[in-house]
């Protein structure tokens, strides 16, 4: 009988220390705290406390109990299914959607930063007016001090190293236009 207590301790210290996420004591300690919060609040109130609610309880910030609450959440596997009709499952992954880091999006930034290592600082900072802070190719003329010739001449210097930018990274001598 003794040994049980010695047993259960060692397997509830394995778990702990061999998980991949590690969360910290004290905030797994405020997660409790703000779980015993809630279940306390609801038995008051009769309904689901509110995460301010459950901070001015505890009187603790609530960005820290989000913080916490959050980090003793189980991660999800991509894979983990959602819906299953028998016939095709829906998994998480199909769920969660990112428009913005696809795969051409990578390309064309490995490709720009190629480009931009080709240019000089002038034609850096020119396309950063013309581009980032959306200046007409005129204002960035009378800016720099420059001609429109030798402004449309710096752009397409510019596109022309993308162009050979992106033909390298993709090896298919595919050009897009900027």
């Amino acid at each position: 009988m003794t040994l049980m207590p010695m047993i259960i301790g060692e397997i509830r210290r394995y778990l702990r220390d061999n998980n991949t996420i590690r969360v910290s004591r004290s905030l797994r300690d405020i997660a409790y705290k703000a779980l015993q919060a809630k279940e306390k609040l609801i038995n008051l109130n009769s309904k689901e406390p509110t995460i301010e609610e459950i901070a001015k309880e505890l009187e603790i910030p609530v960005s820290d109990i989000v913080l916490a609450l959050d980090a003793i959440q189980e991660p999800v596997s991509l894979f983990e299914p959602v819906y299953n009709d028998g016939a095709d499952a829906l998994f998480v992954m199909d769920q969660v959607s990112d428009d913005k880091n696809t795969d051409a999006m990578w390309l064309e930034n490995i490709s720009l930063s190629e480009a931009l290592k080709r240019l000089g600082e002038r034609e850096k900072h020119i396309l950063q007016l013309r581009f980032f802070e959306g200046k007409t190719q005129m204002e960035v003329a009378d800016e720099i001090g420059i001609n429109h010739s030798k402004m449309q001449y710096i752009f397409q210097r510019a596109k022309d190293a993308y162009k050979g930018s992106y033909s390298f990274i993709c090896g298919l001598g595919i050009y897009i236009s900027i």
